[in-house]
């Protein structure tokens, strides 16, 4: 009772109801600014590793090679179609794809590109996510795998050669024919059937399809295939998966998961998200400390209180917990504001960053530079926690200074001059 009414008393009265303002907004800002930030970083974790999940195999399953009949050294797995049988029923696994893949140069008129073609059926195809769930797809996925001269380029590689769906393309391989002389170039023309946008900028700019048959003879691989590109029901648990994949594919096998390739981004991330909460943490004890100037003037303007209700023989105790209540409900009443706004500003992230992105003429988010297309905000039970523990553990314990010299005052030098 006696905290409330010190903290509702009117500075004319001995409180101190705007040092108590102050406190409330400044936590309430700083658990806000924790919280945003957790949000949006929590978000772009989330949109960056989706990205790599939907336009990715979850772990490549691939072989260091065979030895053929005249003993030459054959590149990737030959009688595959079993191979993918036995993979597929690995529990867990919920697609295995087997695919051809290199690096070719694509050309159309004057223009040219480096790029990674995959070859690979219509069937499994389809089944990777981030290929046909893009509302920015162009062309009828249909097509794809009916004729040997289609093909499926992504967005950035279609801007940067120039063309369209029905335009043709040609793909140049340094290992084509080969003759007496040693290989020659293979120059093949293909028509753009389908375009497709991922989310990931760097996967739009360098990836083509083509028909898993017509890879295999573009790329002298026919009957055989490069690797077996695999999904998993739960891929943040990709190292479970090891063992069961190995021995189904066989003694020549190895793997590499998109762990092993997005590792180091992923570590960063975290670096990056610890760092951000170590600062963000900063700037909520710095909030926290406007409780200590409140109630260092709040102890100094009751000072004659304190002393007469030592008098009338409440313990040091008591007297502590009255001041130390003042400063633990500013920080509460902080706390709990902070929440509610730092919540209400991840759930509507989207529109705030449009409006924003808008009034500042729009390059806000620059997709050539970051890895994936949006930026979004994801707010986590975990982040609202640790932040809510934070404020509330730095407001008791630079409540207790104040409070504890407020116990320790004596009554008699309190009330000499009364």
């Amino acid at each position: 009772m006696i905290a409330w009414r010190y903290l509702r008393a009117r500075r004319a009265e001995g409180g101190v109801s705007v040092m108590t303002w102050i406190s409330v907004i400044g936590i309430s800002l700083a658990v806000f600014a924790l919280i945003a930030t957790m949000a949006v970083r929590a978000g772009f974790r989330a949109e960056f590793v989706n990205t790599i999940l939907g336009a990715n195999a979850h772990v490549s399953v691939y072989s260091v090679g065979e030895f053929g009949p005249d003993g030459e050294n054959l590149r990737g797995f030959g009688n595959y179609d079993p191979i993918a049988e036995v993979l597929a029923a690995v529990p867990g696994v919920t697609a295995a794809a087997p695919v051809v893949r290199t690096q070719v140069m694509i050309s159309t008129g004057e223009r040219n590109s480096g790029v990674e073609v995959v070859g690979i059926t219509a069937a499994d195809y389809v089944a990777i996510p981030a290929m046909t769930a893009g509302g920015d797809d162009l062309g009828d996925i249909g097509q794809f795998d009916t004729s040997i001269e289609s093909i499926a380029l992504g967005s950035g590689v279609a801007r940067e050669l120039g063309v369209t769906l029905g335009d043709r393309v040609r793909l140049t391989s340094p290992n084509g024919v080969k003759t007496a002389m040693g290989s020659s170039p293979r120059v093949n023309a293909y028509t753009v059937t389908y375009i497709f946008t991922t989310g990931s900028p760097d996967i739009d700019r360098v990836r083509a399809y083509l028909p898993l048959a017509e890879a295999q003879g573009f790329f002298n691989m026919e009957g055989r295939i490069d690797e077996f590109q695999v999904t998993v029901a739960n891929p943040e648990e990709i190292d479970s998966y090891a063992n069961d994949l190995l021995m189904a594919a066989g003694p020549s096998a190895m793997l590499w998961s998109w762990k092993d390739s997005s590792g180091n981004f992923l570590r960063a991330l975290t670096v990056e998200d610890n760092m951000m909460f170590i600062l963000m943490s900063i700037l909520v004890l710095i909030a926290a400390m406007n409780i200590i100037s409140g109630l260092v003037m709040l102890v100094k303007n009751k000072g004659r209180d304190i002393g007469i209700l030592r008098t009338m023989g409440l313990t040091e105790g008591a007297v502590l917990r009255i001041f130390f209540l003042c400063g633990s409900f500013t920080g509460l009443a902080g706390t709990i504001l902070g929440i509610a706004i730092g919540c209400l500003f991840a759930l509507y992230f989207t529109p705030i960053f449009d409006f924003i992105n808008w009034a500042a003429g729009g390059g806000v988010w620059d997709p050539t530079v970051r890895p994936i297309y949006h930026l979004t905000a994801k707010l986590q039970a975990g982040d609202v926690l640790s932040a809510a523990l934070l404020s509330l553990g730095l407001s008791f314990v630079v409540t207790l200074l104040p409070a504890r010299r407020a116990a320790r005052m004596n009554p008699v030098e309190a009330l000499r001059y009364e």
